[in-house]
């Protein structure tokens, strides 16, 4: 498959390595599993929890790339700060497009599939059908979409009518944050501010942004609790705000008291997607002298950029050295703010938005580096095919786990059920390793599995996106 001479296949490969490493720390087969392949238990740091971050801060470099052909492309002389409404309806439709599909993809098949008593087989099938209505949705094809999905309906109302007692979905119990609905809000900030801000403005937007999430989660206190700290999943600022915006019944299940991807551990994520904004100007910038051109541009930008009209632009070793550069400085940083502000993915304090957007820079320049820059490409296949189709990855490997888990295939001598995902961590897995190793071989060969049919989008040049 030709590749266009401007694309940036490290971007690619980058975003397969992450969304691979979602899928692999996701779905283990058992419990106990290797300690790199968990989330810290609050404040701490694992390399699990450099998999969002990193996602986000692709986000933001893809940003950079899509929208500053905008940016660069105005032709309006008389007011060259303004846009058509056209792209901010692209902006907010996009996100709102990703904020559906997260809410979606917790809603399938839209009936509680333990409490419905219809056979298995049947409801699985309705959910498949389900699951490949939304795949057609995803790659625009609206007419089969809607066919499909009018046969999942009719197979839930033949259910009813067959006299079988179907539970359907609770929505008064429905999550309204989570990852995608997170991408979501951070894609639709952060594009607005890329639109309107030069980078210098992007920094000082973001610097405000930590300086002052700091402040207010260790100094304004929570009511209810003697002692206001972040070493308390309830007594926080933030888990006291998703419970009286949110409500617990919205909330994350498994915390109860705090919502990970809640309301304002979402403003540093935030900056976490400004800070691949700011890397994808810096590697878009001109390798040789002259510089960008200043016809259509804002005022502003115009003289963000005077004062280094005159320096060379920088050469792919430089921007490479560039990030490398800032990943060190913003590690050293974030290990001093950590002693004040720990490390903590849950409430994505600043500290962590440092420290992850230094690992990403580092990783990131790592893959530029050998694969933009040496040319060396033949390893980073298999992540180009899972870069190519992220979203569905992420959409479809989800909705597979569930089904695997809800489906059963036997039963207990006490007629507990027991899951297609049980039943083969207990008779293959299990029987050849031990259990930490047998939870990751399972999760070993279910993204091999989904590296298989990546691999078929990938042929037949099938790409979805929103």
């Amino acid at each position: 498959m030709a590749e266009k001479p401007d694309r940036l296949i490290s971007l690619d490969v980058f975003r397969g390595l992450t969304i691979a490493g979602m899928v692999l720390v996701n779905n283990p087969g058992t419990s106990p599993v290797y300690w790199p392949l968990d989330h810290a238990e609050w404040n701490g740091l694992t390399p699990t929890d450099w998999i969002f971050p990193f996602f986000l801060f692709i986000v933001g470099v893809a940003i950079s790339i899509s929208l500053g052909k905008r940016v660069k492309a105005r032709s309006d002389g008389d007011n060259p700060g303004s846009f058509g409404a056209g792209i901010y309806t692209k902006i907010v439709t996009r996100a709102l497009s990703i904020y559906l599909l997260g809410l979606a993809v917790s809603v399938l098949p839209f009936f509680q599939f333990q409490s419905t008593d219809a056979p298995d087989p049947l409801k699985l099938i309705i959910w498949l059908v389900f699951a490949a209505s939304l795949l057609f949705l995803l790659l625009r094809n609206f007419k089969v979409a809607a066919i499909l999905g009018g046969v999942a309906v009719v197979g839930i109302i033949g259910m009813k009518l067959a006299g079988y007692n179907v539970v359907f979905y609770d929505f008064s119990m429905m999550r309204v944050m989570g990852v995608l609905q997170r991408i979501a809000v951070c894609y639709l900030v952060t594009s607005l501010i890329f639109l309107h801000t030069n980078w210098k403005q992007q920094v000082y937007i973001s610097l405000a942004l930590l300086v002052g999430y700091w402040l207010i989660m260790t100094t304004i206190p929570v009511p209810g609790c003697d002692v206001t700290t972040i070493t308390d999943k309830a007594c926080n600022l933030a888990a006291y705000v998703d419970r009286m915006i949110i409500g617990q019944p919205h909330m994350w299940r498994v915390s109860k008291v705090f919502d990970p991807e809640g309301i304002l551990s979402t403003i540093p994520a935030i900056v976490t997607t400004i800070s691949g904004i700011l890397t994808g100007t810096w590697l878009q910038r001109r390798d040789e002298g002259g510089g960008m051109k200043t016809e259509n541009r804002s005022t502003e930008d115009i003289s963000a950029d005077r004062s280094s009209s005159l320096i060379p632009r920088p050469s792919p070793f430089e921007k490479v050295s560039g990030m490398f550069f800032f990943a060190v400085v913003l590690f050293a940083i974030s290990w001093i703010w950590n002693f004040f502000f720990p490390f903590n993915k849950s409430l994505w304090t600043s500290s962590y938005v440092l420290v992850t957007t230094a690992l990403a820079l580092f990783t990131f320049g790592c893959c530029y580096w050998l694969i933009d820059i040496k040319g060396y490409r033949r390893w980073a296949k298999p992540f180009m095919i899972f870069g190519a189709n992220a979203l569905a990855l992420f959409v479809f490997s989800g909705l597979f786990a569930r089904m695997m888990s809800g489906f059963r295939v036997a039963y207990t001598p006490e007629g507990k059920g027991i899951s297609v995902q049980r039943w083969l961590v207990d008779n293959i897995f299990l029987a050849l390793f031990q259990p930490i190793n047998a939870s990751l071989a399972y999760a070993i060969c279910f993204i091999l599995f989904f590296l298989f049919l990546m691999w078929l989008l990938y042929r037949k040049g099938i790409y979805v996106k929103v």
